[in-house]
């Protein structure tokens, strides 16, 4: 075992943890904040792969801009900062259809390839990627921008209580 795959395996476990605090704490910013240590540790898998292109971009894009997003969402919803009594539920469902649903994955993966070899294509170049986001992949992050956009207006729309008061002057052109 090299000290490449001993540095996986340990961002690896960072980023299941982060993860697993993801969705097991009470506090939204909490759970933002450990989003961040979560897409951070994969970036830094993508590092370990030599992959430095899409650890940069996971970094900018996710780190830098989805959460950034949903931290403001929340700060301009006025969302609870501190623990929610709401979000105190019973785990047992979602960690019973989460591990079930992980099983038949991993069923279905081993059933599919039988432990054989799959032979990768040679490495890309910043170029191919490049031209592949551009070419098969624009519309998606496209509507993926106009979607965050959306749901950026409506935070702002929502925490504005003062809009659409009766003698309310401002809403008017």
């Amino acid at each position: 075992m090299t000290g490449a795959d001993v540095l996986l395996l340990a961002l690896g476990a960072v980023a299941v943890g982060a993860g697993a605090l993801v969705v097991g704490t009470r506090h939204l910013v909490r759970a933002g904040l450990w989003l961040v240590v979560c897409l951070g540790a994969l970036a830094g898998d993508y590092l370990v792969l030599t992959a430095e292109l899409v650890a940069w971009v996971q970094v900018l894009i996710y780190v830098g801009a989805v959460v950034v997003l949903l931290l403001f969402a929340v700060m301009l919803t006025r969302a609870p900062i501190g623990a929610s009594d709401d979000l105190d539920r019973p785990g047992w469902p979602a960690a019973l259809i989460g591990g079930g649903s992980g099983l038949g994955l991993a069923v279905l993966l081993v059933d599919a390839f039988r432990w054989t070899r799959v032979e990768l294509p040679a490495a890309g170049t910043a170029e191919r990627l490049g031209e592949q986001v551009f070419r098969s992949w624009v519309l998606p992050f496209e509507v993926l921008s106009v979607l965050l956009l959306a749901a950026l207006v409506g935070a702002i729309v929502l925490s504005r209580t003062d809009l659409g008061r009766p003698g309310d002057e401002s809403g008017r052109a």
